[in-house]
């Protein structure tokens, strides 16, 4: 039998679907018992390791006894089946039985009498023919009526066993435990198919050769417990669940994968103390993203004030992080640690200052003291928390006795002290003293050298509610106040390295309860859920013989628990209530209320005009002040800067006002009489161009009608507004667009002006000519508007001169000489013939004609010199190819003052860009040299090469499918200033050294430039240089090159730079001194790295010199002085002789070795067996960062 649970509404329960309730995994739902040989069907539900949020349904378990109680023994039943539940405490017990007759008669719905348990009316509601099943379906239904209605927010916890048995042979039942939340809105709670039709009525029911329901009649036992509730979320579904309202605390959305920074971030703000200095930053003047102080005030103030979860967006993207930093688990203690320094650095100077380190920071002694001689060696060093080993440690007592253990120097690791020689002596750490609140990271994640990689230590390990740190603190200590520290937070994980989830168990006031903060819920914990729970461990009872609990986050089977603390806040008893102190809205810094306010009635305005958006139509207008002040094609820029001049300004116009309400609106805007401007439709030209095309000449009009007549559906609605200069008789003088028969009407047309001198294309305002009129006619209208003088000497050019097109001269007077021409569109900027009418020259309404003055040949030359343009289509020109260019210094400790943008064109050369930006910098634009960006990261890419051919849009964006497009910004590059020109550069190559300065622990890579066809000497001066090298110590570099991380060539000095392959890396050393110092009998031999197997090389390899008789414990001696690997690192190492012969396998050395008579041929090699590290770590993305 599968009993499911069913959860019926009372109106609509018998068209709902069926549903099958999620079993409690305290209680384990699969363990299911029907007794007198009923057939047993179990299914194999999941065992979690986390309380269920729903309701728990428990089939008895099957476990065999001396005697069965008969179903009429209603304790014995109860024992039996219904037995306590671990860690709750019962509020009351009922017991019910429920005779049924003519049970073929019943309707399709039953309801039993009511009974009452826990002061609440309860009753079995039956479905005797099944609930849309072939099954009796059978609930537990609290029975509460419309007029006796449960009090408000009303809830019973509720364990409880449906038993249908034979009343005349009580040996014949069948039983199904559940355990529910019974809510007004959840009133019922039970099994679906509780048990087959055809097998109630058939007259062998398991063998006993009767059945279970005889003679039309059958019993119904409930055996119902009510539990108390210490948590206030038992059992609980969370549907609708009000964390606020609850437990008066707010939780915090996760972004992705942001759970582990949620609950340090909880922490952090019920740490008070915490939370009160952070408030206490200046932060006024800071409104920008990237303000990480600014950002994490406002978190706290909203965690502080708001009713519903709150969002981590603006802390992540002022950290800098990007998508997929929200979607990386980050180490929880290096992220608390790089927060504690930016804040303290914000701290800096303001009345928090050290407000962090004197609730945060401890002193902790590093010392080597010597047994026989009165000298010690210490060091005394701040900490913010405490990293504990968990593996091999079973309880934080333990860790710390581990921590401070001592650690005696004797034979051949003695101490060396000064003045006393080699001494015994003992080394170890012991703490001054601790913080005000100790923060303790459980190394729960470390390396598991059996199975070659980083593992979760899941064993038990136990920490107090309340901890005595004194016996580790030194003997000089300050004692005068007791180290006795009460937990005050538990962050804990749940899953292992590869999958799981963080949430943190906090007790926010002194002597107050623990509550659960998983992300956006919070909810009430009790003391062994913060703590026992949170050990780690085996399971304590494996049931149904599982051979483990199956993990939720990565779906395989454990004994041992998930889910156990990483992190352990504590606060010292005696300053709780200085660090748990009351924060109060009064004490939040005033312009974050201010901030937010404003935000929200923004959001409201936001919310309200989307409602009452289909009663207003928003009307884009384009003003002569607008047009003037633009600088590109057409009469404006419809997506530009909404604060540029040149922006046409956003009307939200009520669909069903006028024309005339809308042109007062305008004139009021403008500072205008109404009757002094007029509106004019603007339309989508075929050439893609938008430009005026009829007035609305009738104000009755309304916007609505204006729009469907004048403009097509879907499209904004864009106004020009034209504004007359004078008054005549009170009335505008308009021209008028639509003349009598006969007379030629008139056209409006725009003029821009380019200034050559000052490299500017603008408007200059409207004229209206009739279409009879000559294009030379535009003259004198461009001569009012300039404000030019009729005295000028020079003529008026109708175009280029080099288009050979004659002077135009207005027949009154001289006029300065000028180039006409019409933009057409954004591509087509044509000369205009003068003699051409404009009816000819096909100009209509709405139409620019753009005019530049005339140079000499010795202007268009300087003005060419200095990169100007000289000529207006050559401008458009550069204006369809304009783009802006944000530049950034390459050298990461440059000025932020160093980053600047400029508009230049997409057709630039290499050389032309590099002059724009050397002026800028005022520096020779030879020596600039450029990369382009990474798009993902905002690095460097390879640099840009200098080409004639290769223009600024090539550079930023190649041809798709290419390399070099992938992942790359389209406006941004990388500058750097170089020592030389970009010509001397070319002739020299870029050479890494990887620099040795401590045997081959440490490695600096170096770069250099060298001559392309260079040696190894071309390389020692410039070393010697960027590593502040003497004179003495340049002459014992040496170098090598390495390859599949062995040694493939010793370089001289004379070795040809091109020789050395792109694929082998160059490493520079001093000479070791044992070579320096080698005997004649002495020998060099290759020495590398592998792990386990000698086929996975790593590391530096280098070259070590063999003393013929030397034991081998003596050579291990000069071999940790010669790679610089010592103490227990080096311990771990093993030593073995490899010969190069194809599948060698290597000789592993004892102490009492010799080496130099094992390593006899040329080509042996000296191996050093430990684990790659590196390796462990190469998934692993960038680290975490907090800009």
């Amino acid at each position: 039998m599968d009993p499911v649970s069913r959860d019926l509404d009372s109106e609509t329960r018998d068209s709902r679907p069926q549903k099958d309730s999620t079993a409690d995994l305290q209680t384990q739902l699969g363990d299911m018992q029907i007794t007198r040989g009923g057939d047993v069907l179990m299914d194999d539900y999941d065992v979690g390791d986390e309380k269920s949020d729903v309701a728990e349904i428990t089939p008895d378990s099957s476990t065999d006894e001396p005697q069965d109680p008969l179903a009429h023994d209603f304790e014995g039943m109860k024992a039996r089946i219904l037995p306590l539940l671990p860690d709750l405490e019962p509020e009351s017990e009922s017991i019910y039985t429920w005779d049924i007759e003519n049970y073929r008669s019943l309707t399709r719905r039953e309801r039993s009498p009511k009974f009452e348990c826990g002061g609440h009316p309860w009753r079995i509601l039956l479905f005797p023919f099944g609930n849309n099943v072939d099954y009796a379906s059978l609930y537990l239904e609290q029975a509460h009526e419309e007029t006796d209605k449960p009090p408000d927010n009303w809830y019973a916890c509720a364990q409880f066993t449906l038993c249908m048995w034979n009343k005349n042979e009580p040996t014949i039942y069948m039983c199904h435990t559940a355990n529910h939340r019974f809510t007004a809105e959840e009133s019922d709670w039970g099994f679906t198919r509780f048990t087959e039709l055809r097998k109630m009525f058939a007259q062998q029911w398991e063998g006993t050769g009767r059945a279970m329901v005889e003679n039309e009649a059958v019993s119904v036992t409930a055996y119902i417990r009510i539990y108390k509730d210490p948590t206030g979320v038992l059992w609980h579904n969370f549907i609708n669940y009000n964390s606020k309202k609850e437990t008066g605390m707010v939780g915090l959305r996760n972004q992705g994968a942001t759970c582990y920074l949620n609950s340090l971030l909880q922490s952090l703000y019920f740490t008070n103390a915490f939370r009160k200095a952070i408030y206490q930053i200046p932060t006024e003047n800071d409104t920008e993203r990237k303000n990480s102080a600014w950002a994490l005030q406002r978190l706290f103030y909203l965690l502080q004030t708001s009713e519903e979860a709150v969002s981590t967006q603006e802390l992540t993207a002022s950290f800098g992080w990007e998508t997929r930093h929200i979607f990386e688990q980050q180490d929880v203690q290096e992220l608390s640690r790089i927060l504690m320094e930016r804040m303290e650095e914000r701290m800096k100077g303001t009345e928090a200052e050290n407000a962090l380190a004197k609730m945060l920071v401890g002193k902790m002694k590093t010392y080597i003291s010597c047994i026989n001689v009165d000298y010690e060696s210490s060091r005394i060093e701040d900490f913010w928390d405490i990293q504990l080993n968990v593996s091999g440690n079973k309880s934080l007592d333990d860790s710390f006795k581990d921590y401070v253990q001592v650690e005696t120097m004797d034979g051949e690791n003695k101490y060396f002290a000064e003045g006393y020689g080699l001494q015994d002596a003992r080394k170890g750490v012991i703490f001054e003293s601790f913080p005000q609140v100790l923060h303790l990271q459980l190394k729960r994640f470390e390396y598991d050298i059996n199975r070659d990689a980083m593992m979760k230590v899941n064993d038990r390990y136990e920490f107090p509610e309340v901890f005595d740190a004194t016996p580790y603190l030194s003997d000089g200590a300050d004692r005068s106040e007791p180290y006795l520290y009460q937990l005050h937070g538990v962050l804990v994980h749940s899953g292992d390295l590869t999958a799981g989830h963080y949430y943190a168990f906090l007790k926010p006031t002194v002597g107050g309860h623990f509550y659960r903060f998983d992300d956006d819920k919070v909810t009430r914990a009790t003391l062994k859920e913060a703590l026992e729970e949170n050990f780690g461990g085996d399971y304590a009872n494996m049931v149904n013989g599982h051979a483990g609990v199956r993990n939720p986050y990565t779906r395989t089977l454990s004994t041992k628990r998930s889910m156990s603390a990483y992190m352990l806040v504590y606060i010292r008893k005696s300053r709780e209530r200085d660090i748990l102190l009351d924060v109060t809205e009064q004490e939040t810094p005033t312009h974050l209320a201010k901030q937010l306010n404003e935000e929200r009635a923004a959001l409201e305005k936001k919310r309200k005009d989307r409602e009452e958006q289909h009663l207003y139509l928003p009307i884009s207008v384009v003003t002569e002040d607008a047009f003037k002040a633009f600088q590109g094609f057409d009469l404006t820029n419809w997506e530009s800067d909404p604060n540029a001049p040149s922006t046409p300004q956003t009307y939200r116009v009520l669909r069903a006002s006028t024309v005339g309400d809308f042109t007062q609106t305008v004139a009021e805007a403008l500072r205008l009489p109404a009757e002094q401007i007029r509106l004019w439709v603007m339309v989508n030209r075929q050439n893609k161009t938008i430009r005026p095309d009829q007035p609305l000449s009738d104000l009755d009009m309304t916007i609505s009608q204006a729009y469907s007549t004048h403009c097509t559906r879907d499209k904004p609605f864009r106004l020009w507004v034209e504004t007359a200069r004078s008054l005549a008789d009170s009335k505008p003088p308009w021209p008028n667009v639509n003349p009598a028969p006969g007379v030629s009407p008139l056209v409006l047309i725009f003029l821009k002006y380019f200034d050559v001198e000052d490299q500017t294309l603008k408007g200059v305002g409207h004229v209206y000519m009739k279409k009879s009129s000559k294009v030379a006619e535009v003259i004198p209208a461009i001569q009012q508007l300039m404000g030019w003088s009729p005295s000028k000497e020079s003529t008026l050019l109708s175009s280029a001169s080099s288009s050979g097109l004659s002077p135009i001269s207005h027949p009154a007077t001289s006029t300065p000489s000028i180039h006409l021409f019409e933009e057409i569109k954004q591509s087509m900027i044509e000369p205009m013939k003068p003699k051409f009418t404009l009816q000819q020259a096909e100009i209509q309404d709405g139409d620019i004609i753009c005019f530049q003055r005339a140079l000499s040949e010795k202007e268009s030359s300087a003005i060419a010199s200095t990169g100007g343009y000289t000529d207006a289509r050559e401008f458009y020109d550069y204006l369809l190819n304009r783009i802006v260019i944000r530049f950034f210094p390459k050298m990461a400790n440059e000025q932020e003052e160093s980053t600047f943008s400029l508009a230049l064109s997409r057709k630039m050369s290499y050389d032309q860009y590099s002059a724009k930006v050397g002026e800028h910098l005022k520096v020779d634009p030879t020596h600039l040299r450029f990369s382009t960006v990474l798009s993902s990261t905002g690095k460097a890419k390879q640099p840009v090469r200098r080409s004639q051919g290769l223009t600024l849009a090539q550079t930023l964006m190649p041809a798709l499918g290419s390399y070099a497009n992938s992942n790359q910004r389209p406006d941004a590059l990388f500058y750097e200033i170089l020592e030389m020109s970009i010509s001397e550069l070319e002739t020299k190559r870029t050479v890494r050294i990887h620099w040795l300065p401590e045997g081959v622990v440490k490695e600096e890579p170096v770069d250099i430039l060298a001559p392309k066809n260079g040696i190894v000497e071309d390389l020692i001066f410039p070393l010697q240089r960027k590593l502040n090298l003497s004179g003495e110590a340049a002459g014992k570099l040496r170098f090598y090159e390495s390859h599949g991380y062995k040694i493939s060539k010793h370089l001289s000095t004379n070795s040809i730079l091109a020789s050395i392959s792109d694929y082998s890396t160059l490493f520079a050393e001093l000479m070791p001194e044992d070579e320096d110092r080698a005997g004649d009998n002495d020998r060099a031999i290759d020495a590398f790295h592998f792990d386990k197997e000698i086929s996975k090389p790593h590391g530096v390899p280098f070259k070590f010199v063999v003393k013929p008789g030397e034991l081998f414990k003596d050579t291990k001696e000069r071999l940790s002085k010669r790679t610089g690997i010592k103490g227990k690192q080096f311990e771990k190492l093993r030593f073995a002789v490899i010969q190069r012969a194809p599948y060698s396998r290597p000789t592993y050395l004892n102490d009492d070795d010799d080496l130099s008579t094992l390593a006899t041929h040329l080509d042996d090699q000296l191996g050093l067996d430990h684990v790659n590290r590196s390796r462990l770590f190469a998934g692993k993305g960038d680290s975490i960062f907090i800009r």
